[in-house]
């Protein structure tokens, strides 16, 4: 890290939010991942808004960091600056409509609008992910997602400035929407639910996590479905079928619970999961002519 850049980012965070050659396992649910240069906590919106700007104004190569949950880092890390967005996770409740900076999980905030008696969420109870995440990539699960519950968006532009996005301009679709890909980052998001009987949420929410116990290899470290759902198909079935229920190289598996999922075992490197990812993805396509498309982002050098 460069005198210059440690001095901005002292100027606009605390100093112990300032790490240097961070270890990026300690910040993925897969648990692997070598060092970022520069790791910065972030608790505030003005804070990112600011860091971004200046980021771009100098040319450094960054990443805007949630739960990473959908992330694969290479063994030899990450030479940008990871912004990490968890410490911006204010929610707030008034009356059908919850308000979530994009650092909050999304967990905690299915929780809070079962809390208030508001329903819409139950499917994110158990995503583990942030808001911010969530909204990018228009999370989803047991036929819930966030197309159906965005009102508005708040993001920042690379040059700082704030815009709001309601959800026609978002454009959400299958695992997208038109933030993803784009240099905007997001800060915050709105969502529009509706009163319901809290114990039909609590009881939703508690089918939708036994469900997730029975189906899913919730004991290893994962990302959650490695890919995405083909049209016509189901990734998981595609890959069983193949003949790959339990392959592994190294440490990385493909789970014997749930085909769609790939796993560290515990000695895994991100080497082992990206040729585990590229091996399942030949194989189903020399077997079924389908292309799997991984929803994990990977990010440094492998």
């Amino acid at each position: 890290m460069s005198p210059a850049l440690y001095e901005y980012l002292a100027s606009v965070v605390p100093k112990e939010n300032i790490l240097e050659n961070e270890p990026m396992s300690r910040h993925t649910t897969f648990k692997v991942g070598g060092d970022a240069a520069c790791f910065v906590r972030i608790e505030a919106n003005d804070q990112l808004a600011a860091i971004i700007k200046y980021l771009n104004l100098v040319g450094r190569e960054y990443f805007i960091l949630g739960n990473g949950s959908n992330l694969l880092v290479g063994d030899k890390g990450y030479r940008g600056v990871v912004l990490d967005t968890t410490g911006m996770n204010k929610i707030t409740v008034e009356e059908n409509k919850i308000t979530a900076q994009a650092g909050a999980l999304l967990p905690v905030i299915a929780r809070e609008a079962y809390q208030n008696g508001l329903t819409g969420l139950e499917f994110a109870s158990g995503i583990p992910g942030t808001i911010g995440g969530g909204v990018i990539m228009n999370a989803g699960a047991y036929d819930g997602e966030m197309k159906q519950v965005v009102k508005n968006v708040t993001v920042f532009s690379k040059e700082g400035e704030t815009l709001v996005f309601d959800n026609e301009t978002m454009k959400f679709s299958y695992r997208s929407s038109s933030v993803k890909g784009t240099p905007f980052v997001v800060a915050e998001v709105e969502m529009q639910l509706q009163k319901g009987d809290m114990e039909q949420i609590k009881a939703k929410m508690d089918d939708f996590t036994a469900r997730r116990r029975e189906k899913q290899p919730l004991s290893y470290a994962s990302a959650g479905s490695t890919f995405k759902r083909p049209e016509g198909y189901f990734a998981g079935k595609l890959i069983m079928d193949a003949g790959m229920r339990g392959y592994r190289i190294g440490g990385a598996q493909v789970s014997e619970k749930h085909c769609g999922f790939l796993i560290n075992d515990g000695t895994a490197c991100a080497a082992d999961i990206r040729e585990l990812i590229e091996e399942v993805a030949e194989r189903v396509k020399a077997r079924f002519g389908v292309q799997l498309e991984p929803e994990i982002i990977m990010l440094g050098d492998f």
